[in-house]
C-alpha cells in the first residue's frame, strides 16, 4: 500500500489518480485548484470539468487542501502545468518532509529561468528556509489522459538520477495496463515531453492547411532531430529520443485526434487567432504554446539550431 498525493487536477492528474486508484490497497488525495472540480468529484466521482465521463476509484479523495493532500503522503506526485510549477511547489515546502519521494509529471519548461520541471522542484527546495536536498523522480511518455483513464494499455519512462528511487515508483504505479520503464537520463525524458509539444502544433498547421500525411512525417522526422540535438546539448542521451519519452511521445502528440497541442496548431492553420483558440479551451491549457519560448531561449543559450521550433515561436508569440 502507498499513501500518495497528487497535486494538480486537471486531465491528466484525474487520469493518474484513476491509474493507481485502481491498486485498492493505495490510498491517494487529489489536489485540485478548482472548488468546482473538488465538488464534482464529491457529488458524482467524476471530474466533470476536466475529464468527464470518467469516474473515479473510491480510494481517490479530492480536496482543495494543500496540508490536507501532503499530510502523511509517502509520494507526491506533481501534475500541475509548468507556469505555475514554482508557486505550488513554494506553497508546499513548508509542508514537505524530506524523506517524501517527489515525483513530476509536469511536461514544460519555465520560460523566465530555462529551468527544467525537476530543476525548477530542486531550485524551490534547496535554497531558503527549510531547504533540504529532494528525493525526486520525473515520469513522461505516450499518454493520453482519456486513454490511460480508461485503461488502455499505457507505457511510459520514469527517470531518476537514483535508481533506487526510479525502481520504487516503477514498483509502485506499474500495473497490468500501465507500466513504467526505468531510465537514468532526467534531462532527456523531461526535454523530450516538453518540446515534443512545440512539434505538435506544428504538426496540427501542417493538418489545418490541408498538407497530407508525407508532409506530417517530415516535420516529425525533422522535429525529433530538433529535439535531440537540444538535449545532447543540454547533457541528455540520443537513445532517450527513439524511446517511449522521445519518439514515442512524438509520434503520438503529432498524429493523435485527442492532443491539445496539435488541436491548436490545426485551428491555427485554418486560419484562427491564438486568442480565441485559447479561450474557447475553457481552462484546458496546451503547454506547448508557453514551452515554445523557453525552448527557444535555450536553443539560443546552447547555440542550437531548431528551425521548426522558431518559426513556431514567431507564429505564437508574433503572429506570423
Amino acid at each position: 500500500m502507498a499513501r500518495i498525493a497528487v497535486i494538480g487536477a486537471g486531465a491528466w492528474g484525474t487520469a493518474l489518480a484513476i491509474a493507481l486508484g485502481r491498486c485498492e490497497s493505495h490510498r491517494l488525495k487529489l489536489w485540485a485548484y478548482e472548488r468546482e472540480v473538488v465538488e464534482s468529484i464529491r457529488a458524482s466521482r467524476i471530474n466533470q470539468p476536466f475529464l468527464p465521463g470518467c469516474p473515479l476509484p473510491e480510494s481517490v479523495e479530492a480536496t482543495q487542501s494543500l496540508a490536507e493532500a501532503i499530510a502523511d503522503a509517502e509520494i507526491v506526485l506533481s501534475v500541475m502545468p509548468s507556469h505555475h510549477a514554482r508557486r505550488v511547489w513554494s506553497q508546499m515546502k513548508p509542508l514537505l518532509h524530506p524523506e517524501t519521494l517527489l515525483v513530476s509529471a509536469t511536461k514544460g519548461i519555465e520560460n523566465e529561468t530555462l529551468l527544467r520541471m525537476s530543476q525548477v522542484i530542486s531550485d524551490v527546495l534547496t535554497h531558503g528556509e527549510g531547504s533540504f536536498s529532494p528525493r525526486l523522480c520525473t515520469i513522461s511518455g505516450p499518454t493520453f489522459a482519456r486513454e490511460v483513464a480508461m485503461g488502455y494499455p499505457t507505457a511510459l519512462s520514469v527517470a531518476s538520477s537514483d535508481p533506487n528511487l526510479s525502481a520504487q515508483v516503477q514498483e509502485t504505479f506499474s500495473s497490468a495496463n500501465f507500466r513504467l520503464y526505468r531510465n537514468d537520463d532526467v534531462i532527456g525524458v523531461e526535454l523530450g515531453g516538453a518540446v515534443k509539444n512545440v512539434i505538435a502544433i506544428a504538426a496540427g498547421v501542417v493538418d489545418g492547411i490541408g498538407y497530407g500525411h508525407n508532409t506530417v512525417a517530415g516535420l516529425i522526422t525533422r522535429g525529433l532531430h530538433e529535439i535531440t540535438r537540444l538535449a545532447v546539448a543540454c547533457g541528455g542521451h540520443a537513445e532517450t529520443m527513439s524511446g517511449l519519452a522521445g519518439l514515442g511521445d512524438l509520434v503520438l502528440t503529432c498524429t493523435g485526434g485527442l492532443s491539445r497541442n496539435r488541436s491548436v496548431g490545426v485551428e491555427l492553420g485554418r486560419g484562427r487567432k491564438l486568442e480565441e483558440i485559447i479561450r474557447d479551451m475553457h481552462g484546458m491549457v496546451a503547454e506547448g504554446v508557453m514551452t515554445t519560448s523557453a525552448a527557444v531561449g535555450l536553443a539560443h543559450s546552447m547555440n542550437v539550431e531548431m528551425p521548426i521550433t522558431e518559426q513556431m515561436h514567431a507564429i505564437l508569440q508574433h503572429g506570423k
